[in-house]
């Protein structure tokens, strides 16, 4: 059978637009995978420059976890805080793992990046004076969170949207999904013509309405793909955050790094099911108490810093006591902070407990753990540049340093902001002095595939990894949970690339063969780890060891 990737050359094409039909073949300057705070404003940056962009997104573009982002982002705006103060705060919540100098750059970076979402339109909530409300954060010393209320990232991500609507420079093709980079490299294994050095040269994308892979051929290609919580069963992530990005760049012999380090939000609203709707740090920062089903606070028992403590510290404790008392969650109560403050800080929280039968005023919030962050990812340097040519990566899909072991509350959104403001200047200077992508690149090919006709092996998997994910590569770890994790995972992988070489690619195949990389991806990083640090705690190494190291796989 032909591998799906390569095939002899075709006729040159023009650039098109979406709504120019369905050609296979697009040419850009720049291709962006992902349309979260990350995506958006690199192709904002590199298009007001001038480069031709193509935004691929693989549902519609307003849909990300930026767009379910409720706290906030963090930056020094305030007279009585300061830079130092901010980094302190995130080394000590990155449990000796964060390279300070990242930590430094990024976050003096911030109030700058900070003007500019303002400049886009994104109106910050302020105070009756004016002053610009500042919440406080589990980990932080000073109050330094920036909010619209409690749907801060769906304001930051409509304004980015409307702006990028209104750029004659980018494209925007939603239900698009990134398959495969193409790159030099991969073009010679196959016997085509390529540049000499290993550089993307552009990638494949399935069209998921068409259900046709089209080629795109692009100087450069930025990842934003955000996270992969739906690697877990039990996450505040919306579907699409399956790891796309990461199995992409890892796939292309891109070095990933610091995988195990996953933060499990410690307060998503329990249900029955699966869904779990994230119930903001914030609230605990303005005085929300965790109580076990006795209604005793317990977090006094578990850190100094009570109910602000890191996530990590958070999530144990949580996790903790459901063991010991066998309860199915614990009780986040909001009855001291004021029917007032509730309405005007917290609508959205407020509104979809009121939905749930829940008046915050006087009732306690029923609430468990669940997963939520990844402070790992493709590794990257200040420039969002990776270890291959062309290859760019920010937002959560990217492993810059600043999170290190665990990170601190609303730094993501403002990583995100910085570093595609970073990556875009990288990205022009890269366009300047590298030649274009001559030749067409080839079709892809499915060769003499088949439709499925076996769909309930796909639903049967994607429920085996989310739960092998959950039950043994959790909270609280242990070598043999994790090699039986291991073992389960190898099995999937084997099936699943048995599937994707025999049948049509489409959408809920493509997102379980790379869960399912990531799933092995997070488990071998997690097995290299000999000790606890930050989000990784395993009962065979409980202490910190003295000298902290990063994990890291990469395919050779």
């Amino acid at each position: 059978m032909a591998r799906k990737d390569a095939s002899a050359q075709k006729q040159p094409s023009q650039r098109k637009t979406p709504d120019q039909g369905a050609p296979s073949n697009y040419d850009y300057d720049v291709i962006v995978v992902g349309s979260g705070i990350a995506g958006l404003s690199f192709a904002l940056k590199v298009a007001e420059a001038g480069c031709k962009v193509a935004i691929i997104t693989k549902k519609n573009s307003a849909e990300s976890n930026t767009n379910y982002a409720q706290g906030g982002i963090a930056a020094v705006t305030s007279q009585t805080d300061d830079i130092e103060m901010h980094v302190a705060d995130t080394v000590d919540a990155g449990d000796g793992l964060c390279d300070e100098e990242a930590v430094r750059e990024i976050l003096r970076d911030g109030p700058s990046c900070i003007d500019e979402l303002i400049q886009r339109g994104v109106e910050f909530s302020q105070l009756g004076d004016g002053r610009v409300s500042l919440g406080r954060e589990g980990g932080h010393s000073k109050r330094r969170i920036l909010h619209v209320k409690d749907v801060t990232g769906k304001a930051i991500e409509k304004a980015l949207l409307h702006s990028v609507e209104t750029s004659e420079n980018i494209d925007t093709l939603e239900h698009h999904f990134a398959v495969e980079l193409i790159t030099s490299a991969k073009l010679r294994r196959h016997g085509q013509t390529a540049p000499g050095f290993n550089r993307v040269l552009g990638l494949y994308a399935l069209d998921t309405q068409s259900g046709e892979v089209e080629t795109f051929k692009a100087g450069a290609v930025m990842l934003a793909t955000g996270g992969i919580g739906q690697v877990y069963q039990y996450t505040t992530n919306p579907f699409i955050a399956t790891g796309d990005g990461i199995a992409m760049a890892y796939r292309a012999g891109v070095e990933v790094r610091n995988l195990e380090f996953i933060q499990f939000h410690p307060t998503a609203f329990y249900t029955s099911d699966s869904d779990r709707f994230l119930i903001s740090e914030a609230v605990r920062g303005e005085g929300a108490i965790l109580r076990n089903l006795d209604g005793e606070a317990f977090m006094e028992h578990y850190d100094k810093r009570k109910d602000l403590a890191p996530r990590d510290i958070v999530a144990r404790a949580i996790d903790s006591e459901m063991k010991k008392s066998g309860a199915r969650h614990v009780w986040l109560d909001t009855r001291g902070i004021g029917l007032k403050t509730l309405h005007e800080r917290f609508p959205n929280i407020y509104g979809y407990c009121a939905k749930r039968g829940l008046s915050l005023e006087k009732d306690m919030i029923p609430v468990v753990p669940a997963a939520h962050y990844l402070c790992g990812g493709v590794k990257t340097n200040l420039d969002s540049e990776t270890s291959l040519a062309g290859l760019y990566a920010c937002g959560e899909v990217a492993c810059t340093g600043l999170h290190g072991a665990n990170r601190l509350a609303s730094n993501s959104l403002l990583e995100a902001v910085v570093m595609a403001n970073r990556g875009a200047a990288s990205v022009v200077e890269y366009m300047q002095k590298t030649s274009k992508v001559g030749n067409e690149l080839p079709d892809w090919l499915d060769g003499d595939v088949r439709d499925s006709d076996e769909r309930v092996v796909l639903l049967h998997n994607w429920d085996e990894v989310k739960r092998t994910m959950w039950d043994y590569v959790g909270i609280v770890r242990s070598t043999k949970r994790l090699e039986r994790a291991r073992t389960r995972i190898h099995t999937l992988e084997r099936e699943i690339n048995d599937y994707y070489w025999n049948f049509k690619v489409d959408e809920s195949l493509l997102e379980l063969r790379n869960m399912i990389l990531v799933a092995h991806l997070i488990i071998e990083c997690a097995l290299q780890r000999k000790e606890s640090r930050g989000l990784h705690y395993t009962l065979d190494y409980p202490v910190r060891a003295k000298e902290a190291s990063d994990s890291s796989v990469h395919k050779l």
